[in-house]
């Protein structure tokens, strides 16, 4: 696991372990593959997170999907290889270049708060220099241009963090991650969903509570929801979906 700023990512680390490994940083080492994985002892504890992982998975996947080429361990869904930090990161949002590190399962509420502070100072900022604009002192022109210069960059950087910010609100209430959002039709076991299916979603409280109140010991791995399931998700909402709070 890496930190920067205060803010951390859950890592599956590159190095070989050969039993189930759950550290404070809620890490997962493994190298093994789908074949290897028969031949171990159905009682080991790596056979046991090997197998969890595996059935995490829609049946008929190959561990040539499921696998890094790059760490060459199994990855559980929702995990990607970030090639700047050279780890696997669980439930992967993206590298924030800003913060040098990645933005994943245990950190993208810290980041969301640290979008939302931003916005705050950024709209007291361009407040004050209205105000500014509009105090009766003699001032030199071009101390008034530098003036309007300036709260014109404050005002875009403003619309893009608001921008920003509403639309990792959304994701965090659909339980997605901006990955899943960009390259949806390119993750194998995102194929074939329908676009306003959100296979992931627990409901929008219960993404909020699993958002807001990360584990801190460990984690815990989503499984791809069976097609009936997401099938299911895709009909159109009635009345008694509204009364029996389907959408939260």
């Amino acid at each position: 696991m890496q930190a920067s700023g205060g803010m951390h990512a859950t890592f599956i680390n590159t190095a070989t372990l050969s039993k189930q490994s759950s550290s404070k940083h809620g890490s997962l080492k493994s190298t093994t593959n789908r074949p290897d994985l028969e031949k171990l002892r159905p009682m080991s504890s790596s056979s046991s997170w090997l197998h969890q992982i595996v059935d995490l998975y829609p049946p008929g996947s190959s561990n040539r999907d499921w696998t890094c080429q790059y760490c060459k361990i199994i990855q559980p869904p929702r995990t990607r290889h970030c090639h700047d930090c050279d780890k696997c990161v669980l439930q992967f949002d993206h590298h924030c270049v800003w913060l040098g590190t990645c933005i994943g399962k245990k950190n993208h509420c810290r980041f969301w708060w640290y979008i939302f502070e931003e916005s705050i100072l950024s709209t007291w900022t361009v407040a004050l220099y209205i105000e500014s604009l509009h105090l009766d002192i003699e001032k030199v022109w071009w101390k008034d241009f530098i003036g309007v210069i300036l709260l014109a960059v404050l005002i875009f950087i403003l619309m893009f963090l608001l921008l920003l910010l509403m639309f990792h609100t959304y994701i965090a209430l659909t339980n997605q991650t901006t990955y899943e959002v960009a390259r949806r039709k390119r993750i194998f076991y995102l194929r074939g969903i329908p676009d306003r299916v959100h296979p992931f979603s627990k409901g929008i409280c219960r993404n909020i509570y699993d958002f807001c109140f990360t584990r801190e010991n460990g984690f815990v791995l989503e499984a791809v929801p069976p097609i009936e399931e997401l099938e299911a998700r895709a009909a159109p909402y009635t009345c008694r979906d509204l009364f029996c709070c389907r959408c939260c």
